[in-house]
């Protein structure tokens, strides 16, 4: 049986919820022949990935799977890059604000996904869920956590496929943002059961064009 460690992000910048996190808990514990190991990251820099490895560590996962708030995407968007480097808009939940700092400073300068990234995206859009590659997670927490792990797999030469997928806003979190997109709760929970038997099925990525003219 395949295991899979799944993070969801605690709420941020003023928000009372993360539809990355409520979305990871209504996760089965089990889905098909795959173990879903569900856990709840804090929303800092420093903190998250250290309970990130320990998590690993412990549960020894064959694949890692970290979700995060993206307001303002309308998609689900699967990333393809993280970057070495934190530059944070506002504080993290710790008040820790680093500007043009390295993760890990023998960290090469970006780690791509080793997660079926394309595959996913055409899983996804084949059960009529908007979905992309996206090619930058930002520079706080959330491409923060998704360089760590892959730093972290590649460091200890670890037998485990990780990435990172971005998920809108849902529908609790607009009531006073107008004209903000956002995703129903149920499709986020689809989309991610969706990702896990992709990842499950697909050891080899498809090779199809997910790129942008911009």
């Amino acid at each position: 049986m395949m295991k899979i460690l799944v993070t969801g992000f605690e709420p941020f910048d003023n928000e009372k919820i993360n539809p990355a996190w409520e979305a990871v808990k209504k996760l089965p514990n089990n889905l098909e022949d795959i173990e879903v190991l569900k856990f709840q990251i804090p929303t800092a820099f420093i903190n998250s990935y250290e309970v990130l490895f320990k998590l690993i560590d412990e549960n020894q996962p064959d694949a890692v799977l970290c979700i995060g708030q993206a307001g303002g995407r309308f998609d689900f968007t699967i990333e393809r890059i993280a970057i070495n480097i934190d530059d944070a808009r506002i504080p993290d939940n710790n008040g820790f604000q680093p500007v043009d700092k390295p993760i890990f400073s023998d960290g090469e300068n970006g780690l791509f996904s080793t997660l079926p990234i394309k595959a996913m995206v055409a899983e996804l859009n084949k059960n009529n869920i908007p979905a992309s590659v996206s090619n930058t997670a930002g520079t706080f927490v959330c491409n923060h956590i998704m360089y760590a792990l892959l730093y972290y797999i590649k460091k200890h030469n670890l037998n485990i496929r990780g990435g990172f997928i971005h998920v809108p806003y849902i529908r609790e979190q607009i009531i006073n943002k107008k004209s903000t997109p956002y995703m129903e709760l149920s499709t986020i929970v689809e989309a991610l059961k969706i990702s896990i038997k992709t990842i499950q099925k697909y050891k080899k990525d498809i090779s199809v064009s997910g790129g942008l003219e911009f």
